[in-house]
């Protein structure tokens, strides 16, 4: 069965089309809402150091305006934890103020902690990081986002031996998928085979 030029290039132009029409339905519209970050807490992040060999780890959701926090640590040396926080908002190396204080963690020298802060609201922050972050739960938010997008945020746990902070770590921001890039790639490279396609054709 002879098939012509034109046919040939059709067909081509069909299966684009399909294999185009998949990727979008396959692939969300929107990038997802939920951004992550995470880090090690050690004794060696501290400024100074406490040479603690206790270690932690945390993840942080943001979604919407609410962030949840997951947290384990173990091995503190200097007593039960006394207070956890996310502090902000400053390089590797800086002290910063405590931004969100993480009620209700345990007292204890190894454990887990899980919540959820609404940041729209002026209890999840302490008075200090709201006053100097244009006094509101708005600007308090919007300054917490930005420092967690920039890596200017870390969580520290603080204990009797060590008030300032026995274990802590910089937040880091995990990369999402690059969704609208890998379908930009794959529908040009599908235009690409088109073109070829059709022009060995004629």
């Amino acid at each position: 069965m002879n098939v012509s030029p034109f046919g040939l290039r059709m067909s081509w132009l069909g299966l684009l089309c399909c294999v185009v029409l998949t990727l979008l339905v396959a692939t969300p519209s929107t990038v997802p809402a939920a951004s992550i970050y995470v880090t090690t807490l050690l004794g060696a992040n501290e400024v100074p150091p406490t040479g603690s060999p206790a270690i932690g780890s945390a993840t942080v959701t943001l979604n919407g305006n609410t962030l949840t926090v997951d947290e384990t640590f173990s091995g503190l040396t200097g007593g039960p934890a006394a207070a956890a926080h996310i502090h902000c908002c400053g390089p590797v190396g800086v002290n910063e103020i405590v931004a969100v204080p993480f009620t209700g963690f345990p007292a204890a020298t190894s454990g887990s902690y899980s919540n959820s802060f609404d940041l729209t609201l002026d209890a999840t922050y302490t008075a200090a990081f709201e006053t100097a972050h244009g006094g509101t739960a708005a600007s308090a938010e919007a300054a917490l986002i930005a420092a967690l997008n920039t890596g200017q945020t870390y969580a520290n746990i603080h204990d009797a031996v060590f008030p300032g902070g026995e274990i802590r770590g910089q937040l880091q921001r995990v990369p999402g998928p690059p969704t609208a890039a890998l379908l930009l790639l794959g529908w040009t490279t599908l235009i690409a085979v088109a073109r070829r396609r059709a022009n060995q054709l004629r």
